[in-house]
C-alpha cells in the first residue's frame, strides 16, 4: 500500500519555495490549498470560459462552457474529499489530511481540462490530422526525432498539454510553471504513461499524460510521491468519476436548455433504455414527482423544462456521488495501490444510468446538426491556422537559431502573433529538445492555448494577409 505522507507530498520543484514554507508561519493555507488558488487565478483557466464543452461558440450564458464544467468537477471532487477525510478518516496517516485530501481533489478537478484545445475533442482530432497529413514534411529523415517524440504530436493529447502548461508554460518568473506541489502534479496524471506506451485496453494508459519534453519532470514527481509509470495516484480515480458525473448529467441539462429536447424527452428515453435499472427508476421517479408539482404552477413551457431539469440534476448528481463513493471505499485498498483495472463508475450501481445519459447526449446533442456545423468550422480553422503558423515558425534565416529573423513580412507578422511566453520557451537556450521538436511544440502550444473565438478570429486575420508570403 502506498505511503500517504508521500502521496500528499507538499514540497515543490522550486527548492527556494520549499525552504520559505518552513519559515512562513503566518500562512493559514496548506500548500495543497495554495495549489488550488494558483490554478484558480491562472490565465489558462480563465480562457476555458471561451472553450467548448458541448456547444461551440455558444451565446447563451446559462449553457456551460469548459470553465463552468471544470468548476463543477472541482466542486464534486472536493465534496467527496471532505466526506472521505472527515467521515472515513481517509489518509489520516498524513499531516493535515482532512484539509489536503479535499484541497487536492478540488485542485485537480479545476485543472483537469486546462490543456484542452479549442473546439474540444474536434480540436484534438484536427491537430492530430494536421500532423498526419503533413507527416513527410515535418517528420523528414533529418528531423532527428525519436518514435516517442513523433508520437507526442501524432497522438496529441489535451491531458499531456495540461501537465505541460502547469509545469512549463504558465510562467511566473522562471521555468517552473505554477510550481505546484508534487502531490497535485502526481494526481493530475490521469494517464501516467508517455505517448509510445499507450495501451488501449488499460484505463490508466489508453491515452498518454505527458510529452517527452516533460518526461524528467514526471520522473521527479513519481520519485517524490512513490508512484511509477502506469500507476495512478489513488485520488485521480475520484476526479475521473466526478468528470463522468458532471458531463453526463450537465450536458443533458444543457441540451434541454438549448431547446433541442424537453425534460419529458429525457425521462422517456431513460425509462425506455434502462427500465429495469434501479438508479434510473429512482432518479426518474423523484424527478417526475417534482415535475408534476411544478405543472400546477403558472409556468411557461421553457420555465417548466428548466426547473424540472434543475431538480433532475440535483437528484442525479446526489445519487451518483453516493454510489461512486461507496465503490471507492469498498475497493479502497486496490485504489490506494494505484493500478486498478476498473474505474469507479464502471463498478458502481450508477454505471447504467451514466452510460444511458451519455447515449442520450450523443444522439441529441453531440450529433445535432447545429453542433456539427460549428465543429466543422472549428476543425477547418485549426488546419488552416496550423498551416500559416508553421510557415511563420520555420521561415527564418538561421534554421538552427529559433530566435533568428523571419524571411518574409507575413512570417514576421504571424510569428509575432504567437504568445510571447510560448516563444520564450521555444527560443530558450535551456530548451534541450531537438529543434524540430521545439518547432512542432510551439505550434501545438499556440493552437491548443487559444479560445474558440480567438482561433477563428486569428485564422481570418492571417488569411486576409496570406498574400504577403
Amino acid at each position: 500500500m502506498n505511503n500517504w505522507q508521500q502521496l500528499l507530498n507538499s514540497s515543490r520543484r522550486r527548492i527556494a519555495e520549499n525552504a520559505m514554507k518552513h519559515v512562513n508561519s503566518i500562512n493559514i493555507r496548506t500548500e495543497l490549498e495554495r495549489d488550488y488558488d494558483r490554478i484558480l487565478f491562472s490565465a489558462p483557466l480563465r480562457r476555458l470560459s471561451d472553450k467548448t464543452q458541448v456547444f461551440p461558440l455558444e451565446k447563451n450564458d446559462s449553457v456551460r462552457n469548459r470553465l463552468t464544467h471544470s468548476h463543477e468537477v472541482s466542486n464534486l471532487a472536493r465534496s467527496i474529499g471532505i466526506n472521505l477525510a472527515f467521515n472515513h478518516q481517509f489518509a489520516e496517516s498524513a499531516e493535515c489530511s482532512n484539509r489536503n485530501v479535499p484541497a487536492l481533489l478540488a485542485a485537480i478537478g479545476l485543472a483537469h481540462d486546462i490543456g484542452n484545445p479549442p473546439f474540444g475533442h474536434q480540436g484534438e482530432m484536427a491537430i492530430r490530422k494536421w500532423f498526419e497529413d503533413n507527416y513527410d514534411e515535418v517528420f523528414d529523415e533529418r528531423c532527428g526525432l525519436s518514435k516517442a517524440m513523433k508520437s507526442d504530436f501524432l497522438k496529441f493529447e489535451g491531458n499531456a498539454q495540461t501537465f505541460r502548461i502547469l509545469t512549463r508554460l504558465q510562467l511566473i518568473n522562471d521555468d517552473f510553471g505554477l510550481n505546484l506541489t508534487y502531490a497535485t502534479l502526481a494526481a493530475l496524471l490521469k494517464y501516467p504513461v508517455p505517448s509510445d506506451e499507450i495501451d488501449r485496453q488499460s484505463i490508466v494508459s489508453k491515452k498518454h499524460g505527458f510529452f517527452q519534453s516533460e518526461k524528467e519532470i514526471v520522473n521527479g514527481v513519481w520519485q517524490q510521491t512513490g508512484l511509477q509509470m502506469g500507476v495512478r495516484h489513488p485520488l485521480t480515480y475520484v476526479m475521473e468519476s466526478c468528470d463522468d458525473i458532471a458531463y453526463s448529467v450537465c450536458d443533458t441539462e444543457d441540451t434541454v436548455k438549448k431547446g433541442l429536447v424537453s425534460f419529458t424527452d429525457v425521462i422517456a428515453y431513460l425509462k425506455h433504455e434502462g427500465k429495469d435499472d434501479p438508479i434510473i427508476n429512482i432518479v426518474c421517479q423523484q424527478s417526475e414527482n417534482k415535475y408534476f408539482e411544478y405543472r400546477r404552477e403558472d409556468l411557461a413551457p421553457a420555465e417548466l423544462n428548466d426547473i424540472s431539469m434543475q431538480m433532475f440534476r440535483v437528484c442525479a448528481i446526489s445519487i451518483m456521488v453516493q454510489e461512486i463513493t461507496k465503490v471507492f471505499l469498498e475497493f479502497r485498498e486496490e485504489y490506494e495501490k494505484g493500478y486498478s483495472i476498473k474505474d469507479l463508475m464502471s463498478r458502481s450501481r450508477a454505471k447504467v444510468f451514466c452510460d444511458t445519459l451519455k447515449q442520450f447526449n450523443y444522439k441529441h446533442a453531440y450529433q445535432h446538426k447545429t453542433v456539427l456545423k460549428v465543429e466543422l468550422t472549428g476543425y477547418n480553422a485549426v488546419a488552416d491556422l496550423m498551416d500559416m503558423l508553421w510557415y511563420s515558425i520555420t521561415d527564418r534565416e538561421d534554421k538552427e537559431n529559433p530566435a533568428s529573423m523571419r524571411n518574409t513580412p507575413f512570417s514576421k507578422f504571424a510569428y509575432g502573433r504567437i504568445s510571447e511566453n510560448y516563444r520564450r520557451v521555444f527560443e530558450s537556450p535551456k530548451n534541450e529538445m531537438p529543434i524540430r521538436y521545439r518547432e512542432l511544440q510551439l505550434l501545438t502550444d499556440m493552437v491548443s492555448g487559444m479560445t474558440d473565438s480567438y482561433l477563428i478570429s486569428l485564422c481570418d486575420e492571417l488569411k486576409s494577409l496570406v498574400g504577403g508570403q
